[in-house]
């Protein structure tokens, strides 16, 4: 079955295109159940799926390119609407999907560059489909291949060395301005993709915090999966008097934060106040900046210094990119020789059936032999298959390789080879 019928395909969703709170309702909750529901259709031979706190992927293979019956499948598993997935939705297919999978698995496609929890993501993804027995030959390669390659370049570049995100900068500067965040108290505003990283930040330091959104819902579901203890929003308001950091990751088109509301909640302290603004637009207005005791670090300065740290490891970046491109042609070839193996093999048993017949035939003739004889002329109807056949079936597979279709399609129809 070759890959011009035999595609793969790789439907996802992502921060990139939904926010953390909503990536959960694509999240499949019984894995062994959502691998049977997607075998249960024969256009689907195999099945991994992938999923993180920022992502839901499903790598598969199928018979046609057609992602409707994936996405349909996957709907229908998580019970959503067709509707869900139209704008959230990324797809890619053959050498596409080989070039996403192994960038992710060495931390190019992360919210942080060069993370290493992704690769122990893709890994234990990798090992479930196979418990499940929902992986097969073309998955395994591209699988196999992508967690060799995510080590390899973390060992080659140091790609996965003194990153640095928004979140982690952030966190970063609020401590340098309080001295410490170990038993503050600190208020999360917002539950996007800025959101997560503030998250992921303060809980990699183990430090607690609260996290507030305009919808109740947002903050608990955003909670669930990011961290943080959620709070209602008009209570976290009130609460700003007490509060030692506010982290406000919004996309709000109004100011949240006014001076006057700023100014109440701070007048009658008497220890310092850090706001960390990461929305954009801004939405905590600047002339806080006059009140005594209150830093305000906008997404500017936090921005400044993230650029300047990756433009420290772009060239790390370079070198990664140009092994993944390397390897992806490498995992293309192998699958694209997959494509000529079944006809390699059914036509290697159809010349040794013959080759069987007619030695039967030879043997019988010559009459009397003894073991050695015998054993000298099988090793000659052997000889003459292997020097006829493997310098053509090797030719066949370096066609393959490089996508000669053709020349496929004329050895199939020559020695009427059929599926």
């Amino acid at each position: 079955m070759g890959l011009n019928k035999l595609n793969v395909v790789n439907a996802r969703i992502t921060y990139r295109k939904a926010p953390i709170h909503t990536l959960e309702k694509f999240a499949f909750k019984d894995l062994t159940s959502a691998y049977r529901s997607f075998k249960k259709g024969n256009s689907i031979k195999e099945c991994i799926i992938l999923q993180t706190c920022n992502r839901v992927e499903v790598y598969a293979t199928c018979e046609d390119a057609n992602y409707k019956k994936l996405v349909e499948s996957w709907a229908k598993n998580t019970g959503l609407s067709m509707d869900m997935f139209k704008d959230a939705l990324e797809l890619s297919v053959g050498k596409d999907v080989i070039s996403h999978l192994l960038k992710l698995a060495s931390g190019l496609d992360s919210l942080v560059i060069g993370e290493d929890q992704i690769l122990g993501q893709v890994k234990r993804a990798f090992d479930l489909a196979k418990k499940n027995k929902s992986a097969g030959t073309y998955l395994d390669i591209l699988f196999d291949k992508a967690i060799k390659v995510g080590g390899k370049v973390r060992t080659s570049t140091g790609i996965n060395k003194g990153t640095v995100s928004y979140g982690s900068m952030a966190v970063k500067l609020a401590e340098g301005y309080l001295k410490s965040l170990k038993g503050k108290t600190i208020i999360l505003i917002g539950t996007g993709e800025a959101a997560s990283l503030v998250a992921k930040a303060l809980k990699k330091r183990g430090i607690g915090f609260l996290v507030t959104s305009r919808t109740f819902e947002r903050a608990k579901s955003f909670s669930e999966t990011a961290g943080g203890e959620p709070v209602a929003f008009e209570k976290a308001l009130e609460m700003l008097d007490k509060v030692d950091a506010l982290f406000v990751a919004t996309t709000a088109p109004y100011y949240l934060l006014t001076f006057d509301r700023v100014k109440t909640a701070v007048q009658d302290r008497k220890d310092g106040m850090v706001i960390v603004d990461l929305s954009n637009p801004r939405t905590v207005e600047e002339k806080v900046t006059t009140l005594k005791g209150l830093k305000l670090i906008n997404i500017d300065e936090v921005s400044a210094l993230v650029e300047k740290n990756l433009k420290a490891r772009m060239q790390e970046v370079k070198d990664a990119e140009r092994i993944i491109e390397d390897e992806v042609y490498s995992v293309e070839a192998r699958m694209k020789r997959l494509e000529v193996e079944p006809i390699v093999d059914s036509l290697f048993k159809k010349v040794d059936t013959i080759r069987e017949r007619e030695l039967g035939k030879a043997l019988h003739m010559l009459g009397d032999l003894d073991e050695e004889q015998k054993r000298i002329i099988e090793q000659l109807s052997h000889a003459i298959v292997e020097s006829v056949l493997t310098n053509p079936m090797d030719n066949l597979r370096k066609a393959s390789e490089g996508g000669d279709k053709e020349l496929m399609k004329a050895v199939s129809k020559l020695f009427k080879y059929e599926r």
